[in-house]
């Protein structure tokens, strides 16, 4: 649950952040993309540390760092609030890949059913945080806030290395890494993969993680209600990760990832139009139920698709993945400050699933067979 609250903390701040450190939108947008590049060279550090020391110890480290980081963003200038907001995603980017890995390990014969039930987990922090944040800000009590997450972090972290170590935990050889890394780049999988984790991370901070200023600029919408709106996107996302092992019993996964990506894309379309309250909350409702089962599917299609290989190849889908979080975002703001409004910056994420759908469209059953073992 930290977790969650952590990957979306930018997202309810944004506002504060702004008006705080006098920031405009391409600025604003800076402050995401802090957060995933140092997630993606952290992402890139866990494949290491997971072949060392195994999942759990990366799990560990992450969220010590993530509180550390969380305690210190609002204690000085500027600067120092863009070192915390990248070093707790440094954090992220050594937990989330090492978690979901973990578990899709362990779990081979319900694979996509399992990580939609983790990441469900960390939907329920996503859900949380606006609120938690919207009620602290109201108050005035926004570090005490930020030292309560932190502490939260530690308290998982203690917790997770007083568990048993009855799970064995496959780790990487650094020579056979090292000599297949070369083959992995050159097949079609991995290129068409690596752009799905890109596009999936890309579009769910661009989108969650403008939702909140996008309403507050508004005018109909008040600024403590505003800050709660990313909270619609982010349920939806939960529940759409509650319910999918249960369509994943009747229906292909892939089709009902098309089928969710439409959806996905219909609900960033009506938001752009969207002025209302009302409006907003159904919009971002259908985007966040669109998108909810991407990414556990995209994560089951990595591990059947490139089988004992992809824990060598999973530090490297989600770095891909950090970037498009790190450039997405971004592209929303700049795309804002170019055209001066953020309705044609959140034509970006749009377009994004967009591009997701149509690469949902290969046959992927008969690539996971023409992979090599």
């Amino acid at each position: 649950m930290p977790i969650g609250i952590v990957t979306v903390l930018l997202s309810p701040l944004l506002p504060t952040l702004a008006a705080r450190w006098a920031l405009n939108y391409s600025q604003a947008g800076t402050l995401f993309t802090a957060q995933f590049l140092a997630s993606t060279v952290a992402v890139f550090l866990s494949g290491v540390v997971v072949a060392q020391w195994g999942f759990r110890f990366a799990i560990k480290i992450g969220l010590a760092l993530i509180a550390a980081s969380v305690a210190g963003m609002l204690m000085g200038s500027r600067l120092l609030g863009m070192t915390c907001i990248a070093g707790y995603g440094a954090g992220l980017g050594l937990a989330v890949p090492a978690a979901n890995l973990l578990v899709a390990e362990v779990n081979p014969g319900r694979r996509s059913s399992a990580l939609n039930l983790l990441n469900f987990s960390w939907s329920a922090g996503a859900v949380a945080c606006p609120f938690l944040v919207a009620a602290a800000a109201a108050r005035d009590r926004v570090p005490l806030l930020l030292a309560l997450v932190a502490g939260f972090s530690l308290l998982v972290a203690a917790g997770i290395t007083a568990m048993p170590s009855h799970i064995t935990e496959p780790r990487v050889s650094k020579a056979v890494a090292g000599n297949k890394a070369i083959r992995d780049w050159r097949q079609p999988s991995f290129a068409i993969l690596a752009a799905l984790f890109f596009l999936y991370v890309g579009t769910e901070n661009g989108f969650g993680g403008w939702v909140a200023s996008y309403s507050k600029r508004l005018g109909t919408i008040s600024a403590t209600i505003a800050v709660m709106t990313p909270s619609f996107f982010y349920a939806s996302l939960m529940l759409g990760r509650c319910v999918a092992p249960l369509l994943l019993r009747r229906l292909e996964e892939t089709r009902v990832v098309q089928g969710s990506l439409l959806l996905s894309c219909a609900g960033m379309a009506a938001l752009v139009g969207s002025h209302t309250l009302l409006s907003v909350a159904v919009s971002a409702t259908a985007a966040g139920l669109g998108l909810s089962v991407v990414y556990p599917i995209t994560i089951s299609l990595l591990s059947r698709t490139f089988g004992a290989a992809a824990s060598r190849i999973g530090s490297r889908m989600f770095a891909c993945a950090n970037l498009g979080g790190a450039f997405v975002p971004w592209a929303v703001g700049a795309s804002s400050n170019r055209f001066g409004t953020l309705q044609a910056g959140l034509a970006v994420p749009l377009i994004c699933s967009a591009l997701m759908y149509v690469l949902y469209l290969r046959d992927w059953r008969s690539a996971a067979a023409q992979q090599p073992g």
